[in-house]
């Protein structure tokens, strides 16, 4: 496959975060982070001694704390 193409479908965002980028993203503490992680609101993956949160863990995280907010403003 031409290496062109395949460059041009990687996306610039990127699929994984450490903890350090999750916390700038969602604009939270790191205890903030990990209390997410321990409870089951923020999934995440290791890869050797890193954790990561991926992208769509992070999105679906969103849309859960949008839920649970409703139509409140």
């Amino acid at each position: 496959m031409n290496l062109a193409i395949l460059e041009r479908d990687v996306s610039t965002e990127p699929l994984l975060y450490r903890v350090r980028d999750a916390m700038s993203v969602l604009n939270m503490s790191r205890t903030a982070i990990y209390d997410l992680i321990r409870v089951g609101r923020l999934r995440t993956v290791k890869e050797g001694q890193t954790r990561f949160a991926p992208a769509s863990a992070i999105s679906e995280y969103v849309a859960l704390l949008e839920r649970e907010a409703g139509g409140q403003r």
